[in-house]
This record gives C-alpha cells, sequence and structure tokens, in this order.
C-alpha cells in the first residue's frame, strides 16, 4: 500500500512516523502513530485524509501521541459497502476507533466536516475528549455548501459524479485552489497528495453519503452542543474561507464557556497547510496550557 506521507513531506526534525491499520467494523482502518504523551487525534475533513496533516503531525508530536487517522471510507482505509456516513455514526466509529488504539481520553483537533465529527463524538462522550481544536469546522451558522450537497447527493446527478469525478484531476485542482487565501503558498506535491486516494475503487461513495444527511446532521449537531459546552476549546479559522463561512465563528463561540478564536487574515480554509508554522504554535500554546 502506498504511503500518504512520504520522507520529503516531514520536516528534518520530525519524530518518527509509524503507518498502522487495524480493524473496526470488519474493515482495515489506517492511521499514522507519532510522539509520546497526553493523547492528541487528528481528523481529516471530507476530502481530506492524513495526508492533511504532514506539517502539523511531526510538530505536534513533540508534545504529544498524535494519531491522525484516515477515516473508514475515505483516504486508505477500505470503503465498506453500506457504510452509515450520516454524523453520529461517524463520531461513534471515531470513539471505537479511541477504543482500538486503548486511548480514555484524548484532545481532538477536527477540521471542516472532521470539526462536525470530533463536536459529535465529544457530545457523545464528554467525559473523554479533555480539549478540542476546531478548525473551520462544519456547523449549523455557515450556509456555504449546502445547495451543493442537495445537488451531487440527489438521484439524477450522483451516479454520473461517482463515474466522473476520480478522473477530473484538473477539476480537482480548482478546488483546491480554491481552498487557499494565497495560492502561491500551495506546494508542490499538495495536489498529487490529496489525489492519490482518487483512483482506489470506491472514491468519492462516502463523501455522497455524507452529503445526503448534511442537513439533519447540521440540525442534530446544534441541539447536542450544551454537552459540550463546558470543554475547552480552540476555534481556528481563515479569514478567507470559502468553504466554511468564517462569520459563522461568531455563533458557534457563544455555545462554549470557555473557548478562544484565532481569526487569520488572508488565510483559506487549510491554515495547517497554508500556514503551518502559525498553526502549529498556535496549537500547541493551547494544548499546553493548564498541563
Amino acid at each position: 500500500m502506498q504511503s500518504a506521507l512520504t520522507p520529503q513531506d516531514i520536516p528534518p526534525t520530525a519524530c518518527s512516523i509509524e503507518d498502522h491499520w487495524i480493524t473496526l467494523q470488519g474493515a482495515r482502518m489506517r492511521y499514522l502513530r507519532s510522539g509520546s504523551g497526553p493523547a492528541l487525534l487528528l481528523l481529516h475533513g471530507l476530502l481530506g485524509y492524513s495526508f492533511s496533516w504532514r506539517y502539523a503531525l511531526p510538530y505536534l508530536a513533540g508534545q504529544a501521541t498524535v494519531h491522525a487517522v484516515d477515516m473508514l471510507g475515505i483516504g486508505f482505509s477500505d470503503r465498506p459497502r453500506g457504510l452509515d456516513c450520516c454524523l453520529r455514526a461517524s463520531a461513534e466509529r471515531l470513539l471505537r476507533f479511541l477504543d482500538a488504539v486503548h486511548v480514555d481520553a484524548c484532545d481532538l483537533l477536527g477540521t471542516s466536516h472532521g470539526g462536525a465529527v470530533a463536536m459529535r463524538a465529544a457530545a457523545l462522550a464528554p467525559d473523554r475528549i479533555r480539549r478540542l481544536v476546531l478548525v473551520a469546522p462544519v456547523n449549523p451558522w455557515s450556509a456555504q455548501g449546502t445547495w451543493m450537497a442537495g445537488l451531487l447527493s440527489s438521484r439524477l446527478v450522483s451516479p454520473a459524479f461517482l463515474r466522473i469525478a476520480p478522473h477530473l484531476q484538473f477539476t480537482h485542482g480548482y478546488f483546491l485552489r480554491r481552498l487557499y487565501g494565497d495560492r502561491s503558498r500551495i506546494r508542490p506535491g499538495t495536489l498529487e497528495g490529496y489525489s492519490a486516494p482518487f483512483s482506489l475503487p470506491g472514491a468519492f461513495a462516502h463523501e455522497l453519503g455524507i452529503l445526503r444527511t448534511w442537513g439533519q446532521d447540521l440540525a442534530e449537531l446544534k441541539s447536542v452542543l450544551p454537552r459540550i459546552a463546558h470543554i475547552p476549546t480552540l476555534l481556528i479559522w481563515g479569514a478567507a474561507d470559502a468553504a466554511v463561512d468564517p462569520t459563522s465563528a461568531t455563533r458557534l463561540r457563544q455555545h462554549f464557556s470557555d473557548c478562544r478564536v484565532l481569526m487569520l487574515a488572508g488565510v483559506g480554509h487549510l491554515p495547517y497547510e497554508e500556514v503551518p508554522e502559525e498553526f502549529n504554535h498556535a496549537v500547541a500554546e493551547f494544548l499546553d496550557r493548564d498541563r
């Protein structure tokens, strides 16, 4: 199996990064692990996988035992047919992963759709999540993407989308560029890294499954936010984010009693790639608080 995180992606001072597999719900799930100390789980977004954390993982491994997953259906993990893709089911799988790797409690960092999964998992098991770092998390107060979710998951469009989307690399590049506030910050190999899993059978099926329950999932997420209001939380957003509305950070922040917001000027949806030094420093400083 091709490794999604290659040696040239990793800063020379990085800790050793180990590639692991576990069996979860009868399917093989891939994750990366590095470092030592308190557990930290990194959760990618809708079209991402552990590759998303190639600049964050080596840095954060200096102060934590970091697990970066490829969720089932995404990245290089198995794509089981009939996988329940709703937000609650994804959150439950995340908690089962923690059980499988013998982590009782952790800090949880999730981006985009992974941020919504992180909040949903924390609501299911608030005693297991010490702190949350949410990077432009999908949330009920951002309308961006709602119409696209309905279109792509429709019965008329989705069959054609599943057939052609893995082969349209120029389209992959277009969407990647839209996620950056400054396209000059896209580093060599980024598009190739994100596109690598698209050639595997079943590519995009899980993503469409997520889109089919989008509206219902966000309504449910809103209803459970009081369960996690006490968890110390850091919200990180790029002010030029075109995927999840930066102004929704204000509404989301109101649902936490101990919440900081870091808004990065000129940065898009992927601050951990676009300005990794600033991102890594902010996360490390937050996680080191009160230790």
